[in-house]
């Protein structure tokens, strides 16, 4: 499914993001080498089995990350000009291996740009585990093509 123009999007809409993943112990090492993040928390099992959560946990920027990802195909696919902003990220529960992620996106706000030619969308991501626990929340705002056809 291709991405919604500016026009499409409808303040107060909430798409529920069909598309999930689960994500692996490989997912969480490749992450953060590539990030060069070498926390122990992430990647020492050992270290991990003496803190609060037994476990090592899934580095939190790329369960964010993984939840943008999930909410593309029906939001912004072919259709952005531009990532603006991510505001007020929270992670609200731990992520571990073997978790399987969804995510659901609300329209919280749309304006044109000054010159009407583009228009800013804002939305708020909620991101969840197999289990239905909002483990991630964060605001994505973007810079969204107007439908090719449409008159300013």
């Amino acid at each position: 499914m291709a991405g919604k123009y500016y026009e499409e999007f409808e303040v107060g809409e909430r798409i529920v993001h069909e598309k999930r993943r689960t994500i692996s112990e490989s997912d969480n090492q490749r992450f953060c080498d590539l990030t060069m993040n070498q926390q122990p928390l992430h990647l020492d099992a050992e270290f991990a089995a003496e803190t609060e959560f037994g476990e090592r946990v899934v580095n939190g920027l790329y369960t964010m990350s993984l939840a943008v990802g999930l909410t593309i195909p029906e939001t912004t696919d072919g259709t952005i000009v531009a990532n603006l902003a991510y505001d007020d990220v929270e992670h609200l529960a731990p992520v571990f291996h073997g978790d399987t992620i969804r995510a659901e996106t609300t329209v919280t706000d749309k304006r044109e740009t000054s010159d009407g030619e583009r228009g800013i969308v804002a939305m708020a991501v909620a991101v969840f585990n197999q289990d239905d626990e909002e483990v991630c929340r964060f605001k994505r705002t973007v810079l969204s093509e107007k439908r090719p056809d449409s008159t300013s």
